[in-house]
């Protein structure tokens, strides 16, 4: 099992750690680090610059959202990155939800989610091995456009500049069953949001074996502490946020998977607290037991144990959230 280090986005600005932790990591031999965009920086221009201050480590997003980019434009983002670093990237792509895609970006959520994902991985793919001009009948990412509104001028183009890599890896962040099925087929890994390393068969129905080489990268957070209560706070904080502010009340994809996690009363009461706008005590409501299944918090021991149950599974990247030197010095001792 490989380490990354996953730095995430930026909330009110940049972190001045950031770089420093990516040094780090690359200096402990972790074998990549991950950018995040929500709505604020994106993931790519942060991913330059620390591609920029390292030398080995890969680089990658987690994930860069579909709607921010058309395929073709999130492909050129990938393969100038990839030359520049000598050939370092992994594409992550998501979706997101429908109150990010219409609330953010101004367009329409897909109606048929499995398709728009399926188009717009065919598109990247189409630029990246650049074998001919990028053609695809789509519903939702036609090559050339053909809709009505259009000019019907559009012409079938090849990237000018040739990918390092026609192989670069795509992953994509996935959480219900049908999207998480169809990852297994069309991508090189998964990105899971929340995994439980002792609960992942029955919650994720994963098939006794995955495509030779697949990825499955999950993320979490992790922090060396003798206090395990006090620990698992920045976890809390982040389900709560996830969980009641980063979608619908109706449609929030982060809910319903901790819903089919056995969780779904307690996802539903900080979905209310946090729409009341009561957010400390949205946080407060997140079960112990939920944030601890899916972290790595607390003394050495107690890490270490609880490390060995990711190895077990088929996590091929454990995809670390921390800031703090001394607990990524941890995970890759224990990890060697």
């Amino acid at each position: 099992m490989r380490l990354g280090l996953a730095l995430g986005y930026w909330g009110r600005g940049p972190s001045p750690d950031r770089l420093d932790l990516a040094r780090e990591a690359e200096r402990l031999g972790y074998d990549s680090v991950w950018t995040a965009e929500a709505w604020g920086s994106d993931a790519f221009t942060a991913l330059t610059w620390i591609a920029a201050h390292t030398s080995r480590i890969k680089l990658g997003t987690a994930v860069a959202q579909m709607a921010a980019r058309a395929p073709t434009t999130t492909a050129m983002h990938a393969l100038t990155l990839d030359h520049l670093s000598g050939g370092r990237v992994m594409l992550g792509l998501g979706l997101s939800g429908p109150q990010v895609v219409e609330g953010w970006y101004g367009r329409p959520f897909p109606r048929s989610p499995l398709t728009a994902t399926r188009e717009y991985v065919d598109v990247v793919r189409q630029v990246l091995r650049r074998e001919a001009p990028v053609r695809l009948d789509g519903r939702h990412h036609s090559h050339p456009y053909t809709g009505s509104d259009g000019t019907g001028l559009g012409k079938p183009l090849k990237a000018i500049t040739h990918p390092l890599r026609a192989d670069l890896p795509i992953l994509l962040g996935a959480e219900g069953p049908k999207n998480i099925a169809q990852t297994l087929t069309i991508a090189d890994g998964w990105l899971p949001l929340y995994w439980s390393p002792e609960r992942w068969s029955e919650v994720y129905a994963l098939p006794e074996r995955l495509p030779e080489g697949f990825l499955v990268a999950p993320m979490v957070r992790a922090q060396l502490c003798d206090d395990v209560t006090a620990g698992l706070l920045p976890v809390k904080a982040m389900l709560g946020f996830y969980i009641g502010g980063m979608g619908h009340a109706a449609r929030n994809f982060h809910a319903d998977l901790m819903g089919r996690m056995g969780y779904e009363k307690e996802a539903r009461r900080v979905q209310e607290l946090f729409a009341a706008g009561r957010r400390e005590e949205a946080v407060l409501a997140v079960p112990d037991s939920f944030a601890d299944e899916i972290s790595l918090v607390g003394p050495r021991r107690r890490i270490a144990e609880r490390l060995d149950a990711w190895r077990r599974g088929p996590v091929t990247d454990l995809l670390v959230t921390s800031p703090d030197p001394e607990t990524l010095r941890l995970l890759a001792e224990l990890n060697t």
